[in-house]
């Protein structure tokens, strides 16, 4: 998700990465979500879609949101086009993970302090791409 190129006054636009504060705010917002995944029981299911260690997935998930969110394109250089639905498709992903996803971020976009307008825009782009990465009925 990038922001529109120019604004309304013709000038180079500010990607949703510069919003965001750039790559020390995504590797915090990162770290909070799967901080969060760990410690609290009401996100079980998601976590257990996860691997034992989380470190790896800590990378690939500030990767790819950099380059998701406008800025260095640090997933494509190493893994290639992200293929976020069939690299999904081996975890069963249901409403209930997807809203299991959905809340952890949230509350970790909440505790990095970001700007809530901000936030509720970030809020409606993830949904849609959790909601694309379902597989199973519920």
């Amino acid at each position: 998700m990038s922001l529109e190129d120019v604004n309304d006054r013709g000038e180079p636009a500010v990607s949703a990465f510069d919003l965001l504060g750039g790559e020390p705010k995504v590797r915090e917002l990162v770290d909070r979500f799967y901080d969060l995944m760990e410690l609290e029981p009401a996100w079980a299911e998601l976590r257990a879609l996860h691997p034992t260690t989380l470190e790896g997935s800590r990378d690939k998930l500030h990767w790819f949101l950099c380059g998701w969110l406008g800025g260095p394109q640090h997933y494509i250089e190493r893994f290639g086009h992200p293929r976020l639905r069939a690299r999904h498709l081996p975890f069963a992903i249901g409403i209930k993970e997807r809203d299991q996803w959905m809340a952890c971020m949230e509350q970790a976009m909440r505790e990095v302090g970001m700007d809530p307008a901000f936030a509720e825009r970030l809020k409606a782009s993830f949904f849609n791409t959790a909601d694309w990465m379902r597989n199973k009925g519920v």
